[in-house]
Formats: C-alpha cells, sequence, structure tokens
C-alpha cells in the first residue's frame, strides 16, 4: 500500500534513487484515508501549488528567462560573459549556473508532476469522481496544473520524459519521449477535466484566480493545440534523445494537424467566450490591479483566469520587470533597487497608434533615481510599464527578494484572439473579425470608432493573420509569451532580424524612423505630477514651449564622451541573438539532470557537440 504525506508528498528530486525512495513519515496517512477526504486531498494539491513558489522553479529561474528574446522583449543587459544574458540570447550552455541546478525548474516540475500523479491516482480510486462533484472538481484541478506544468516543459526543452504514472524504483530513470506523446496526452487529460470544472465565479474555489477554472482549462487546451499543431525545432522521426540537430517543422502526427485540433480547440474557446463568466477589463486597472493582488477575483466582469498560485511573500515578477527603481522609497518603507532586468526593444513603442492607450501602460522610456524622481535613461533601455512599484499601495514592496506579485498565465483577452486566429485559419472571417474587434476597442478607448473602421478593413485570410500576428505584440508585450507565438509560427528568426533591423533605423531616424524626429534627434521632457511626459518621439516638427529639458542626441548616440558603447549600438543591436534562435529555441538539458539520469537523458539541437 502507498503511504503520502499530506500536504508535503514525496516527489521526484531527480537526484538519487536512494534519496527518492526514502518517503517514510511518521505523519503519514495511507492513500485511501486521504483521497475518500476533500480536504485531506485539497490539501496534496496545494503541495503541487507549494512547488512553483520553491527558490529557484518558477518563481526565481523559469519566468525570469523563459520568455526571451523576441521581437518585441529583450534582456536589457548585453554581456555576452553574462550567463542571464546567455540564457535569453540564445548562447546558454549545458553547465549555465543560473539553470544548472539540482533544484532547478527542470527536476522542481517533475517534482509537482508526481505529486500530481499520485494525487490523480488517488482520486480515481478512493474519490468516486463520478458520483461526487467535489471530488470531480479536484481531479479537473489536478489535471489542468499537470498539462500546464507539461506545456511549461516542453515550451522550455522541446522532447522530455513522459511521466503519467507515479514514479516506481523500476521506472525512476526514464529517457525522453517525443512531444507529440505528451501532447496528446495533455489534450485527453484536459478534455476529460473541462466537464468537471466550473466556469470563473460559479463556486468558491473558482472565485480565486490562483485556482482552476473551466475557462482557463479550455484556454489551455487551445494553447496546447496551438503550440502542438505549429512548428518547432524537432529531431528526426525515431531521432529523440539521440543529439539529433533536427529540423525546424510541423508534426508528423496525423493527430496533432490544425484539421484535427482546430475545430474541437475552437469550439471550447466559443463556449468560454459565451460564458460570459470573464471580460475585459479597463487596460491600466488590469495592471494595477495585478501589482495589488487585486487579480484574485475571478468571474464576469474581471479579465486574469489563472495567476501563478505564490504565496503572499513570494514570486519575484516586479522585482524582476517592473519599470527599474535605482534606489527610490514606496509605500512599503523599501528603498528599492531593483526592476528593468528586461524590457521592450527600443523600436516597439513607436510601432503603436499614439491613440493605443496599451503604448504608454506597456512602454516606459524612464525609470526612478534615489531622489524619488523620473529620469530618462537613453533610446535603449525601456521597461514594462505594466509593472511598476509605485502601484503596489495595497501590496508594497517591504524589501528582500520577493515581492508577492501572482503573474498572469492567462487572461480573457487571450481567448478572444486565440478564436480570431483560429476561426480565421477555419476560412470563418467575419467571426475572426468579431473576436479582435472588442480587444481593439477597448486599446482604443475614447476611440472606438477607429478601432471599428480597422477591423472592417481587414481584407481577408492573409490580412487577418498579419493582424492577429501585430495584435498580439501590441496586446502581450510584456507577458512573456510572444517567442512562442513566433515559434509556432515559424517566424522567430525572421521577427528578430527584422527587430534588429528597425533598431538600426531608429538609431538613424532613417527607413520606417525617417520622419520620427524633426528636430536632430533632439527629445523634451518634463514632468506632469507623477508622470513623465515626452516630446520628440512622434515626429513632432516645433519645439515644445514651456519649461521643457532638453536632451540632445537621443537616438543617434552610440558612445559616450569617453568612448564607452552607450546608446543603439551595434553589438546591443546584433545580441538580440548570439545563436541561432531556431536550432537553438530551446533550453539544454542542464548536466545536473544528465549525470542523475544515469545516462538516460541526452541533449538534442546540437547542444551535444558544444
Amino acid at each position: 500500500m502507498k503511504y503520502i504525506l499530506v500536504a508535503v508528498l514525496s516527489g521526484l528530486s531527480l537526484v538519487s534513487c536512494e534519496k527518492f525512495l526514502d518517503s517514510s513519515s511518521p505523519s503519514t496517512f495511507d492513500a485511501a484515508t486521504v483521497y475518500s477526504n476533500y480536504s485531506l486531498t485539497e490539501n496534496t494539491i496545494f503541495s503541487i501549488s507549494q512547488s512553483f513558489g520553491e527558490t529557484n522553479n518558477y518563481r526565481g529561474r523559469y519566468l525570469s528567462w523563459i520568455g526571451l528574446n523576441s521581437d518585441i522583449e529583450w534582456y536589457n543587459t548585453f554581456k555576452p560573459t553574462d550567463e542571464k544574458y546567455q540564457i535569453a540570447g540564445y548562447s546558454q550552455l549545458p553547465n549555465n549556473s543560473q539553470l544548472n541546478l539540482n533544484n532547478g525548474p527542470f527536476a522542481k516540475m517533475y517534482e509537482a508532476i508526481e505529486r500530481a500523479n499520485l494525487c490523480i491516482e488517488g482520486i480515481r480510486e478512493y474519490g468516486n469522481p463520478e458520483e461526487n462533484a467535489d471530488m470531480a472538481y479536484l481531479l479537473g484541478e489536478v489535471l489542468t496544473l499537470r498539462a500546464m506544468i507539461y506545456y511549461d516543459l516542453v515550451r522550455a526543452w522541446g522532447d522530455v520524459p513522459a511521466r503519467f504514472e507515479s514514479t516506481t524504483s523500476e521506472t525512476i530513470y526514464r529517457s525522453k519521449d517525443s512531444r507529440d506523446v505528451i501532447f496528446k496526452q495533455l489534450l485527453a487529460d484536459l478534455d476529460e477535466a473541462i466537464p468537471y470544472l466550473p466556469y470563473p465565479g460559479a463556486t468558491s474555489a473558482t472565485s480565486r484566480t490562483d485556482r482552476v477554472n473551466k475557462m482557463f482549462a479550455q484556454g489551455l487546451y487551445a494553447r496546447v493545440a496551438l503550440m502542438a499543431s505549429g512548428y518547432a525545432q524537432r529531431p528526426d522521426e525515431g531521432m529523440v534523445g539521440t543529439g539529433d540537430i533536427g529540423t525546424n517543422r510541423l508534426s508528423d502526427d496525423p493527430e496533432l494537424q490544425k484539421s484535427v485540433l482546430y475545430p474541437k480547440a475552437l469550439k471550447y474557446l466559443e463556449e468560454a467566450i459565451a460564458s460570459n463568466s470573464a471580460s475585459l477589463e479597463d487596460f491600466e486597472t488590469l495592471w494595477k490591479n495585478q501589482s495589488n493582488q487585486d487579480n484574485l477575483v475571478a468571474g464576469p466582469g474581471h479579465e486574469p483566469l489563472f495567476v501563478i498560485p505564490f504565496s503572499d511573500g513570494r514570486g519575484r515578477w516586479n522585482y524582476t520587470f517592473a519599470v527599474r527603481s535605482e534606489g527610490a522609497s514606496y509605500a512599503g518603507g523599501a528603498t528599492v533597487t531593483r526592476g528593468g532586468d528586461a524590457g521592450p526593444v527600443p523600436t516597439m513603442w513607436f510601432k503603436y497608434d499614439p491613440r493605443d492607450v496599451r503604448r504608454d501602460i506597456t512602454c516606459v522610456n524612464w525609470r526612478w533615481n534615489a531622489n524619488d524622481e523620473q529620469e530618462m535613461p537613453g533610446i535603449q533601455r525601456w521597461y514594462f510599464g505594466k509593472y511598476r512599484w509605485e502601484w503596489m499601495t495595497k501590496n508594497p514592496y517591504k524589501g528582500g527578494n520577493d515581492d508577492g506579485v501572482k503573474p498572469v498565465v492567462l487572461r480573457y483577452a487571450d481567448i478572444l484572439l486565440m478564436a480570431a486566429e483560429i476561426a480565421n485559419e477555419q476560412g470563418d472571417l467575419d467571426a475572426a473579425k468579431g473576436y479582435l474587434l472588442p480587444v481593439r476597442e477597448r486599446a482604443f478607448k475614447g476611440n472606438e470608432q477607429m478601432a471599428e473602421d480597422y477591423v472592417n478593413a481587414i481584407g481577408g485570410k492573409e490580412a487577418m493573420f498579419n493582424a492577429i500576428v501585430d495584435e498580439r505584440a501590441f496586446e502581450f508585450c510584456g507577458e512573456m509569451t510572444r517567442k512562442f507565438d513566433l515559434i509556432r509560427w515559424g517566424m522567430l528568426k525572421e521577427k528578430m532580424d527584422q527587430a534588429k533591423a528597425e533598431m538600426k533605423q531608429l538609431r538613424g531616424l532613417t527607413g520606417i524612423f525617417a520622419d520620427v524626429n524633426h528636430l536632430g534627434g533632439d527629445v523634451y521632457y518634463q514632468l506632469d505630477g507623477n508622470r513623465l511626459v515626452i516630446y520628440g518621439f512622434s515626429g513632432e516638427a516645433v519645439k515644445p514651449a514651456g519649461a521643457w529639458e532638453k536632451k540632445a542626441e537621443y537616438f543617434t548616440k552610440v558612445v559616450d564622451s569617453k568612448g564607452a558603447d552607450t546608446g543603439l549600438y551595434d553589438d546591443l543591436i546584433e545580441g538580440i541573438y548570439d545563436r541561432d534562435p531556431v536550432q537553438y529555441m530551446f533550453w539544454p538539458i542542464y548536466n545536473d539532470t544528465m549525470t542523475n539520469s544515469q545516462g538516460m537523458i541526452k541533449n538534442d539541437y546540437g547542444y551535444e557537440s558544444i
């Protein structure tokens, strides 16, 4: 008989067989006792969520770099010897000290999966989910959480071991499996889970975004379907785990073609939208709520569908990505020298229509100094304005390495845009327009007719696809989904090369940026309350009146007075990727994991020869 520790299950740590099998504890209950009791079973699910907050898992390693770099987001420091830059710049090695850890995200994700496997097996055997709706909800929740973790494993490492049963001494060492095997299991699991789950706001549990609900599971199904049917670097057939470099291609599996997956994915998205159990919120309010943990409420009138379930004192989202502070102080009493590790690429702000409210909320070209004043760092360095220390009023930062912000995994805008993309691919342009329109109208608050005219003018399938490619950039910049959109579209290197070319045009005020600034590269700025107003980015031809401060040669400056590289210099621009981002779109399996796998796990994609 299996024994488990309530709330802290023994999981797969990938360190040693002896340690893994040593699960004895004086405070254990047998599985029949645990999984026939709702509260005890719920505690085992909370132990899965506990893995997310582990120091080197989602909290401190995975979320910091998994979405970098893309054509709209990049790591804000270029230093080829910096191992953090190497992760973002597609040049990391299997011995990277940031991720080559026995308690890193790869090991901790499998720990959470082992806990999920034990829970699923226990509920099926003892929880009577066929007749007990509460236990059925918990089964749906854990199936969905396991699917999310596997989705995150695949988007980081590509092909990984498929473990859908609890581990025994005979199965502890396992080689990599084709991701297609994993995709099909995830889709089947979500098919089972979705009927068990209530919509957001329908129950006490689903009124919280740190618990799973039906719309999140439906959206996750669509995300898995889009990834499974899209492009990615894949070893040749039968060559997974042999060191094969592979090619950028679609799956050959007949069950994972768009013609098979898209109709069901669209049906789930249509059901989610028709449920009216979530909606778009005011864009600025949405992000202020995230900083204040007011994004925990799910249901009608709310946009977030699921957040990383960090505890109130865990997580490093603003700590990593907020508008940079160089010693400013905030409501929590802490002096902050953090944030700004990554940001929008310098051209992103200029891509938005000036009337798009997302522009100035998303792309910020100022930071806080030690005098609690805003200053401009130069055209080369931008920050994600969705994340701001000054917005943490209800949940102020009090110092330390954690900020308590729970990052949004999926929100309603993505439900709409995935529906638009799939409907368009299915040939229903009118439906695609209907899903795109509310996202565009929210973005053009006060200018809704412009949004309607724009959507109505989209003339065909290709034009709609291009509009969705752009809209997803505008909507989700700073949310670390773009890299994976570009991968599945087969556009990663193409779009990153375009970003490089456009940054050089911005520096020289040529090409698409020839009319950005008629004042010779000068920028003027002033404070308007707590907001920095910048003049000179949008092609103004006349110097502004009033008390404006001038920043000369803002665009064209490449070296400072001492000859040091600054501004948009060539190496910085070219450093958006250091190696081919297509071949190295996936992270390597790290040395610690390969060593502890007893030789069962090997690297593909060319990492074996580095």
